[in-house]
């Protein structure tokens, strides 16, 4: 018999997303009766605001809802999106230029399907999400990493750019606040950065998801605001998941060029066609809707942000940076490391998480699924009572 041929190289060079697994690994001993607090999903614990919930609810009387939609998604909520981006981003754009993806996760991929050819160089960042190293390469680009550490607030200056950047660098991917680090870029920042992309005609990938999740008085200035002659060659992802805690409902959207959002709007029609109309009709009464709710849970998180920036600084090898946006505190591990623990010698920020989950029954994400090791990722989307006493079990685990 002949040998089946093999599976698709790309897709098994593909890992699974790190946070997830982490996640699911807490949720599987959670589930056997183990007292684990998890720290692993960027996932808000508040519920999705009512009003939301009953516009979908309304719609699902609607039949029109039933069928087949414009690919790009509902004109009503492309317009609304629209008007979104106005008014957060500074950015005035025709409805024409906006796709509506399930969740910012397609946005992101398709993103880069869009502007990204074989063998490009991707300035990634780092630390970064974890998903973007590897949507970058099913795009069979090549990331470049650009790592700026805690002594540098977790942002990458234009000099580090530059350094990186060669005839094949065609792409940056910005984000501010960042996953996962909570860093914001200040507005002098991302103008350079801006200002840089523009001078050597890069695209620019900018992930908002967590423009409207900031703190101290801090401003997420879109870096179209900044520059605004950059908007023709940026593309904005963006969504409702983290905002308003629709993370399941699963709208994102991407607004760019129109010659960028044509190429990906076809792409779509093949890959997805619409996301579904009930879940496009929730998200435009979230953008369109009373935002009083969604201030509240910034309010929340900004008081979690406080508690679990203090309790983790309390411990001696860790160094926490503060940070102004999203909903993660990034601590650098480093003087925790090379060093015996309960009688286990630790080297790296994945075995210092696999020992704190085992000895603490505490689940963070180490370093290594965002960059370098010798980091943990610690998301405070959780109650206050849990967020201070998983902390506290740290606190005795390397008293």
């Amino acid at each position: 018999m002949t040998e089946r041929a093999p599976l698709s190289r790309k897709l098994t060079a593909i890992a699974e997303s790190a946070t997830l697994k982490v996640d699911a690994k807490a949720k599987s001993l959670q589930a056997a009766g183990r007292p684990v607090i998890s720290y692993a999903a960027g996932e808000p614990d508040f519920a999705t605001p009512q009003f939301v919930v009953d516009a979908a609810a309304e719609a699902l009387r609607d039949p029109a809802n039933f069928r087949y939609t414009p690919a790009a998604g509902l004109p009503v909520l492309r317009e609304a999106i629209a008007g979104k981006t106005l008014r957060d981003s500074g950015l005035e754009v025709a409805p024409s230029q906006v796709i509506v993806t399930n969740g910012g996760k397609q946005s992101v991929y398709q993103a880069f399907q869009a502007v990204v050819n074989p063998g490009d160089e991707v300035l990634l960042p780092a630390p970064y999400w974890t998903t973007y190293p590897e949507a970058i390469a099913l795009a069979d680009g090549v990331p470049v990493e650009v790592f700026a550490g805690a002594d540098q607030e977790y942002k990458v200056t234009v000099d580090q750019l530059e350094a990186a950047r060669t005839d094949k660098t065609t792409v940056l991917v910005f984000v501010s606040p960042s996953n996962p680090t909570g860093a914001v870029y200040t507005p002098d920042e991302t103008k350079a950065i801006g200002e840089w992309a523009l001078a050597h005609g890069i695209w620019v990938i900018s992930d908002e998801i967590y423009q409207n999740l900031v703190y101290e008085g801090a401003r997420s200035q879109s870096i179209v605001e900044a520059v605004p002659d950059l908007a023709g060659q940026t593309i904005l992802v963006n969504g409702v998941a983290k905002t308003y805690a629709m993370t399941g409902w699963r709208v994102g959207w991407m607004v760019g060029p129109a010659d960028a959002i044509k190429v990906a709007a076809n792409l779509q029609s093949h890959l997805s066609s619409n996301v579904n109309n009930i879940a496009q009709r929730a998200a435009l009464a979230a953008l369109t809707g009373p935002q009083d709710e969604a201030e509240s849970m910034r309010q929340a998180f900004d008081r979690r942000r406080g508690l679990i920036v203090a309790e983790l600084a309390k411990i001696p090898g860790m160094t926490v940076p503060n940070p102004h946006g999203a909903f993660y505190v990034y601590p650098d591990v480093t003087g925790l490391l090379g060093r015996e623990w309960d009688g286990v010698r630790i080297d790296t920020s994945l075995e210092l998480a696999d020992f704190i989950l085992e000895r603490a029954e505490v689940a963070v994400v180490p370093g290594e699924a965002f960059g370098p090791s010798g980091y943990l990722r610690l998301s405070y989307a959780l109650g206050e009572d849990q967020l201070l006493e998983g902390v506290q079990r740290l606190q005795r685990l390397f008293a």
